[in-house]
């Protein structure tokens, strides 16, 4: 006799594509800001475009604007971006065992792992093919050059206000904050974070950022012993 519960079945994964919806909504806008600022800093629409493409950084290219208006050596700007982007080493670390194996691959993978790309990849189900973790920074990396094609052909154009702008950025990891909550079944990594950064404000504001990081790391490697125990 058949049984009269029916599993439900689960609802399919979400395709690269709808994945990297919300960061597109944060990268493309993001993007044309700074395509548009590197363009009024003097340099051409080409170099803005080639710099997402190699440099693909961030706050750190948005450093680099008033770096390139002053006419800082290359070296100086390599540095300062380096130091910035330090936390990247941890991003990379942390998911290792899941990069692709092929060496193209497993470098290009490690080369986009922005904040936002980050976050969404730890969002994924285990046994994730590799190679969609791949093309998801693809994506992500994608938006990010368009926003800063479309930003530096307009600021090569004309001058227009960017009064407004200043919300993406803090709306798109507050929808990343929100998913990593609901993909997370312990709510320590999020309280962490929070604690930490408030105590890392209130001991040295200037360096918030890198202490709350390390306290993170610090409790990431006890809890981490703890339940290896």
């Amino acid at each position: 006799m058949p049984s009269s519960q029916h599993s439900v079945a689960s609802p399919p994964p979400l395709s690269i594509f709808n994945l990297t919806m919300p960061v597109a909504m944060g990268y493309i806008p993001l993007g044309m800001v700074f395509g548009f600022l590197f363009v009024q800093a003097g340099a051409s629409w080409f170099m803005a475009v080639l710099t997402s493409l190699v440099v693909y950084a961030g706050a750190a290219q948005y450093m680099m604007v008033p770096m390139v208006a002053a006419g800082m050596p290359v070296s100086t700007i390599a540095l300062a971006t380096l130091l910035v982007n330090l936390r990247h080493i941890f991003y990379g670390l942390s998911l290792l065992e899941t990069f692709p194996r092929k060496f193209v691959l497993r470098w290009y993978t490690a080369f986009a792992l922005t904040d936002e790309t980050y976050s969404v990849l730890t969002t994924l189900p285990a046994g994730t093919p590799a190679s969609r973790m791949t093309l998801l920074a693809l994506l992500n990396q994608g938006w990010w050059v368009l926003g800063t094609l479309l930003g530096a052909v307009i600021g090569s154009q004309a001058k227009i206000p960017l009064d407004g702008l200043d919300f993406v950025l803090c709306s798109l990891f507050a929808v990343l904050t929100v998913e990593q909550w609901r993909a997370r079944s312990s709510p320590l990594p999020l309280w962490t974070a929070i604690v930490s950064y408030a105590v890392a404000a209130a001991i040295a504001p200037k360096h918030a950022l890198v202490l709350a990081i390390t306290l993170s790391i610090a409790v990431g490697v006890i809890a981490y012993k703890k339940e290896k125990r």
